[in-house]
């Protein structure tokens, strides 16, 4: 059995936030919607994104900026990229998410989380490729 899916088909919405706001405004929007991480936007493209490793690692600077402590390198993917793409990145990358775009647009995330729930467990190809 083969694992074919875009991208698209397993991302979660996403959530963003404005690089002016503080550190603890960011952790109390990841923890009010349950969530790890934030894009971080300014001026209609992704600045950053923010995890709670960010924050863990930074818990001194809550009350900084969210670019003083925001990943700045952002790895991006597009829609309709096939998920053995996106584990590839993640693996490459040391990397659990990734911003997905469409067409330069950020319409979605896909996570470590939404690939394993969309795996197809019997797979070897998926597991071990």
């Amino acid at each position: 059995m083969s694992f074919i899916m875009d991208v698209s088909e397993v991302m979660s919405k996403v959530v963003v936030i404005d690089d002016k706001v503080y550190v603890r405004d960011a952790v109390r929007i990841m923890s009010d919607k349950n969530i790890g991480s934030l894009i971080v936007i300014s001026d209609g493209s992704i600045k950053g994104i923010i995890t709670e490793r960010d924050v863990l690692k930074n818990i001194n600077k809550v009350n900084n900026k969210l670019s003083s402590i925001m990943s700045k390198r952002v790895i991006t993917i597009e829609a309709d990229a096939d998920v053995k793409d996106a584990v590839k990145l993640m693996v490459q990358n040391k990397i659990k998410r990734i911003p997905v775009l469409d067409k330069g647009k950020l319409v979605g995330l896909v996570s470590v989380t939404d690939l394993i729930a969309y795996a197809e467990v019997d797979s070897d190809e998926f597991i071990f490729n």
